[in-house]
């Protein structure tokens, strides 16, 4: 074993390589929105999404209680780029008007195209592999701006129904991983999966 030494480091995030999701919502207008972000782990069928609380997708989330969890391959990470200095929130908040700007129509600005979901009424977007369907749960504040207000949380929802297209499925339930790339997010760049190194004891493909 080599002789490697180590630094003590304090990153300004910790995203070391966390799937991106494309969140899409409904408003109370009945407008679509795209929430993008790295911030989610699954657990059977809840997923923990980490949200900022004065972004729409946190806002219409928790008001209109239904979801999309988008997950979009590799080959889609300049779409996504192209919408990530936007939001649908109007008026802009104070805290993001340095770097956002406001879209109310976030497909057309990246170039997205919308597809009907199954059981909720957000649409789902079309060439993202995975779709996940959820619901509502509940949320936690994780912390706190300045005047105490809630700055980020972590909501759970649960998904209804999973859609995959059709050439990632292998059998009858299982995702082809040698199919699927996921887009990662690595310390704020993004990455396709690499080599395939071996599976869990648990695999069943």
């Amino acid at each position: 074993m080599l002789n490697t030494s180590y630094k003590t480091i304090r990153p300004k995030i910790l995203y070391f390589g966390t799937p991106v999701a494309l969140i899409t919502t409904m408003d109370e207008h009945g407008n679509a929105n795209i929430g993008p972000m790295s911030s989610v782990w699954a657990l059977g069928y809840k997923l923990v999404l980490g949200l900022g609380c004065n972004g729409k997708t946190f806002q219409n989330l928790v008001t209109q209680k239904e979801c999309v969890v988008n997950l979009p391959s590799a080959d889609l990470h300049q779409n996504i780029e192209s919408i990530a200095r936007l939001t649908g929130m109007y008026p802009v908040p104070d805290d993001k008007k340095a770097l956002y700007t406001y879209e109310r129509d976030k497909f057309s600005a990246g170039g997205f195209e919308k597809m009907s979901s199954q059981l909720v009424a957000p649409p789902s977007i079309k060439g993202c592999p995975l779709q996940l369907e959820a619901v509502f749960e509940s949320y936690a504040p994780l912390d706190h701006d300045d005047e105490g207000k809630p700055d980020v949380a972590a909501v759970t929802v649960r998904v209804v129904t999973v859609r995959a297209q059709e050439e990632i499925v292998t059998g009858e339930n299982h995702i082809n991983p040698e199919r699927w790339s996921p887009l990662i997010y690595n310390f704020r760049h993004y990455y396709g999966l690499g080599k395939h190194l071996g599976k869990t004891f648990k695999a069943e493909v």
